[in-house]
């Protein structure tokens, strides 16, 4: 799952949306917990790994990652997810009463109020995430495909073959949205399930 997803994902608690958004970046064990992350903050990471297990072995996730095209396999993973964020962006009034704009503001606005959490590699990147709001741009196609070309430019060693993968979006469109469907209502259930399980709630 991408951002967006993540930070659905996660609840209404704050510490779970911070935790579901920077959760890519926090690498390594949880205990001892590392510098500047605290319990409540650890449970929301860890929530977002138990939601990208849970991903990789779902039917519907594993039928969109076989939809991508054998040159971009091996990044399926990493499209699949941005495809999933661009639907859920895209039928946002769906799955919420409150508009997106509002959702994501509100999300950015948590993360900043917790700065001595982000781990040093997100900083920057949650500096432009906030200022071009990227959750809800992902509801357009071209934002995607953009998101995608800039993480094959940066984020990955090169060479990669995820520049212009957002072509593939397109080429299979009512086939990714069937599965994002499928899947969501899935993963939302599972996510409740595990949040529930906590001591003490």
């Amino acid at each position: 799952m991408n951002f967006l997803a993540h930070a659905y994902l996660a609840g209404p608690l704050a510490t779970d949306r911070i935790g579901g958004v920077i959760g890519d970046f926090v690498k390594g064990w949880l205990d001892p917990l590392p510098p500047g992350l605290d319990a409540g903050l650890a449970a929301g990471v860890m929530l977002h790994r138990r939601i990208d297990s849970f991903a990789d072995s779902h039917a519907a996730f594993r039928r969109s990652r076989a939809r991508v095209s054998a040159e971009r396999r091996r990044v399926g993973g990493i499209m699949v997810d941005l495809f999933y964020d661009h639907f859920l962006a895209r039928h946002w009034s769906q799955f919420s009463d409150e508009p997106l704009a509002d959702f994501t503001t509100q999300t950015y606005r948590l993360i900043a109020d917790y700065p001595e959490a982000l781990p040093e590699s997100f900083a920057p990147v949650f500096e432009r995430m906030a200022a071009h709001d990227w959750m809800a741009s992902y509801r357009e196609v071209d934002n995607v495909a953009g998101a995608l070309d800039r993480m094959a430019e940066h984020r990955l060693r090169r060479p990669n073959p995820l520049a212009g993968a957002g072509e593939e979006l397109l080429r299979d469109y009512a086939g990714f949205e069937a599965d994002f469907f499928e899947f969501v209502a899935d993963a939302r259930d599972f996510a409740a399930s595990v949040r529930a399980a906590r001591p003490g709630t």
